[in-house]
């Protein structure tokens, strides 16, 4: 039958119902047990037996199995299945004079995907099935739109985002997949609060983008008559903060960067960016490696996991590297040595990196250097560290290396999953920074940003010595839920507008 076609013969079973005086969409049902703690409490029930304790649950029909008399339904609730076994000699419904009657509704009137409330006792098939033997059923949600029948194995992924809601209802991994995302998030509130950090809101809108090298989406306020962005990062506020006088802050937040897709980056992303006083990015290293150690363990069994077939082993100390260290092993090349941009160009393009027209600065092309023939290597984590000051406008220089600031990266099967960095304190430096970057934007670069005046004026106050991190939550998500793409992680990634909207899957 055609989806119309069922669709209309649903539609008139609700009518049905509202005949027999009975609302197909009702307001409530008491429910004194889920699926799952009947599981666990009758487990020990032998086969063939059963006990006189009445329980009432509700949940979605996922099977419908109709045998003459008796009836087997299978009802899934949010935290797994039960069976129902109904038997015409016994059921009720509330809307019926006789107990055939009750069954016959049961049989013309429901269907798979209904919301269905039953009262009963507990029995356990000769075959081994916990089941509910029903006395009363009641018809809560009809469902219009019968369920795939094969929903594993589409080759149609983008269906599956689309319609999440769908892919929840008959894939219990999807589910277990985002209840573990809440655990991780969850588990990291919990570990810095045991910590004395402070969680604090800053704006989503704001005057002025930045904290980042990425393109803004650009809104408007209309009773303001002012352009305003959606925040691209929550660091600029967050160290407002501090200056203020909090020592430890952070913030779990949505962020907002106008970029491509692809199976690592989704236009609007969760990310935390914790910020410590008095502490720089030796002691953030600690605190990252500690902190994602901890949500593993409360997630996972053990620090030793497996991501698309990789074997990972988060079991601390990680490896710790210079960047200018571990791109010499790499390709041979040491890029401290040079002192003009033309040499390091030619060395580079001697190792096969491409792409260094952009590169107005040796760091930039030791960075191209790292992301080319390094960035991917990294499957186990590492922390690299001591970036070019170039590529890190928010760092503070390195205290003993000329040229470099003291920042690091972490990353976890080639992917960076957190950035941390020594804050810069030093508002005339600052200013510098900010300047640097306006003066690329005014040449073209998207993702630069214009000065931040407020921002200056903060740091003029002071800032005391501070370090800070940045951390998708996505990733992390993805890592310790072993989702090949961001998309598996976000409840409803960003797709294209349209009904019948044909989109290619995301690059790597």
């Amino acid at each position: 039958m055609a989806s119309d076609d069922l669709r209309a013969t649903r539609i008139e079973k609700a009518q049905q119902l509202r005949d027999l005086g009975f609302n197909p969409y009702a307001y409530r049902w008491d429910v004194t047990h889920n699926a799952a703690e009947l599981q666990d409490k009758y487990a020990d029930l032998e086969n063939g037996a059963e006990v006189g304790d009445e329980v009432a649950i509700a949940g979605r029909i996922m099977n419908r199995r109709v045998f003459g008399k008796l009836a087997f339904f299978t009802l899934q609730d949010e935290t797994g299945t039960l069976q129902l076994y109904l038997d015409r000699q016994t059921i009720q419904d509330g809307m019926a004079d006789t107990d055939a009657e009750a069954f016959d509704h049961l049989k013309t009137l429901t269907d798979a995907g209904d919301f269905f409330g039953v009262r009963g006792t507990l029995k356990r098939t000769d075959k081994g099935e916990l089941s509910i033997k029903v006395n009363q059923y009641a018809i809560l949600t009809k469902s219009l739109q019968p369920l795939p029948d094969k929903w594993h194995g589409l080759t149609d992924v983008e269906k599956r985002y689309r319609q999440r809601y769908v892919d929840l209802i008959v894939n219990p991994e999807v589910r277990n997949t985002f209840r573990r995302r809440a655990q991780i998030t969850t588990s990291i509130r919990q570990f810095l609060t045991q910590r004395d950090f402070l969680e604090i809101e800053t704006p989503v809108l704001q005057s002025e983008a930045g904290g980042a090298d990425a393109r803004p989406f650009v809104t408007y306020h209309n009773t303001l008559d002012m352009e305003l962005y959606l925040r691209i990062a929550t660091e600029l506020h967050l160290k407002r903060l501090v200056v203020g006088g909090f020592e430890k802050v952070f913030e779990i937040g949505r962020i907002f960067r106008n970029e491509g897709i692809s199976t690592r980056h989704n236009p609007e992303f969760t990310s935390i960016e914790v910020y410590w006083a008095y502490g720089d990015y030796h002691d953030m290293m600690a605190l990252t490696e500690e902190l994602i150690v901890a949500v593993a363990q409360s997630v996972c069994p053990s620090l030793a996991l497996t991501y698309q077939g990789q074997p990972i082993d988060l079991t601390p100390p990680w490896r710790r590297v210079s960047m200018h260290e571990i791109v010499q092993d790499a390709i041979g090349v040491d890029f401290a040595q040079f002192q003009s941009l033309d040499e390091a160009k030619a060395a580079a393009t001697a190792a096969g990196i491409t792409n260094l027209d952009k590169c107005d600065a040796i760091g930039r092309v030791l960075n191209e250097a790292f992301e080319q023939k390094v960035e991917p290597t990294l499957i186990q984590p590492t922390f690299v560290t001591d970036y070019p000051v170039e590529i890190s406008p928010l760092a503070k220089p390195h205290r003993s290396k000329p040229g470099l600031v003291e920042r690091f990266e972490l990353f976890i099967v080639g992917r960076e999953t957190a950035n941390g960095f020594s804050e810069l304190t030093d508002p005339i430096d600052q200013r510098l920074r900010f300047e640097a970057q306006a003066a690329r934007k005014a040449a073209g670069d998207l993702e630069a940003h214009e000065v931040d005046e407020d921002f200056l004026l903060a740091l003029e106050y002071g800032l005391p010595p501070t370090v800070g991190m940045g951390m998708g939550i996505d990733r992390l998500a993805m890592l310790l839920t072993d989702s090949a793409s961001i998309r598996d992680v976000i409840a409803f990634p960003l797709l294209k507008s349209g009904k019948d909207a044909a989109e290619a899957e995301p690059s790597p």
